[in-house]
């Protein structure tokens, strides 16, 4: 992807050249360190002249006065832009759509593409499933699965398959289970899941609820969730251990409070949300997440968004540090994404 700066194509080569070298080294770079690559036929008082003005443009840091200089993540920013295009593999994908073709329902298909994210990067891998609003209701199945815990499987009519293991507070028979399930099947199938919710809810708050056999097995799995399945986004984490690999300047403590925020869905809905807006299909970089976390400021988040079936939207992306394989990690996330857009809703 071809990236928009006011630097000369000089200045954007060194830059370069810069960002790689940190990346590989995670030193300050010195205008000698650029100058014995030969890469750019300069002396090294030419290129330290070209990197007194990237610094004064905010694309270089020097931590120290006699020490190199380090990209900011203006620099990266620029440096990700300036990568070229990744193209897709037909072995790599053809492996990738096999593996996600093995998955039955939508959590299983997106718990997929983050194990994948994460084994191809070792990196942070999220993935979300964030349904459309407007989700019509096909049909409900309720499966016993023994001391006290039952199958919940939600249909909908664009026949994304969404479940949920749940256990009960009293035992319940599957002839109880098959009971609520026709009295939902029936009365909603083919209406839309938050015209169910409304309705149940008037439904269930009626006093003559409380002395029907199936209105009361039904509040029971109402309770844990029935029919929020598949309306609420799904959001999986792979990877979290892979921090510590992440070579970041934090304290233990900053490190487990960081480990905390990653378990909040909100937030990673929230990243996910605001920092992957391009076009669905297309990569999107976001360079330093310090705006939603203080101790994010040297993450990347690297993502796509592919549309599924009935107004779906699932995103991907990786969380990785500043110091990463970029182009990598842009081909993986592209790979597991278009896999997942390609298969068969």
């Amino acid at each position: 992807m071809r990236g928009r700066s006011k630097l000369s194509a000089r200045s954007e080569q060194i830059l370069c050249s810069i960002c790689q070298s940190y990346i590989e080294t995670g030193q300050p770079v010195a205008s000698a360190d650029i100058s014995r690559l030969r890469r750019h036929h300069l002396s090294a008082a030419s290129i330290r002249s070209v990197m007194s003005e990237l610094a004064s443009e905010g694309y270089l840091a020097q931590p120290h006065a006699s020490a190199g200089r380090i990209p900011t993540g203006k620099a990266f920013q620029l440096f990700v832009d300036l990568l070229p295009e990744s193209r897709v593999h037909r072995a790599e994908f053809g492996r990738i759509r096999d593996s996600l073709n093995e998955a039955v329902s939508v959590e299983q298909r997106m718990n997929t593409c983050a194990h994948l994210l994460e084994e191809m990067t070792n990196s942070v891998a999220i993935g979300a499933v964030i349904p459309a609003g407007s989700q019509v209701l096909e049909q409900v199945q309720l499966v016993s699965l023994g001391d006290r815990r039952v199958l919940m499987v939600v249909v909908t009519s664009d026949k994304m398959v969404h479940d949920r293991v749940v256990a009960l507070d009293e035992p319940i028979t599957q002839e109880e289970l098959s009971s609520v399930c026709n009295y939902i099947n029936r009365n909603f199938s083919r209406r839309s899941i938050s015209d169910v919710q409304r309705e149940l809810r008037e439904r269930l708050a009626a006093a003559s609820a409380a002395y029907d056999l199936v209105l009361k097995r039904l509040i029971l799995l109402y309770e844990k969730g029935l029919l929020s399945i598949g309306s609420e986004p799904e959001v999986c984490l792979e990877g979290a251990a892979n921090l510590v690999a992440f070579e970041l300047r934090l304290t233990k403590e900053r490190l487990k409070s960081l480990y905390k925020t990653l378990e909040e869905k909100k937030l990673i809905l929230q990243l996910l949300e605001r920092f992957l807006e391009q076009p669905e299909g297309r990569i999107g970089v976001r360079i330093g997440l310090e705006s939603e976390h203080p101790d994010m400021g040297e993450l990347v988040l690297i993502g796509i968004t592919v549309p599924g079936p009935g107004g779906v939207s699932n995103k991907l992306a990786v969380l990785g540090p500043l110091r990463m394989d970029y182009q990598r990690a842009m081909s993986a996330v592209l790979h597991v994404g278009r896999a997942m857009g390609s298969l068969p809703s």
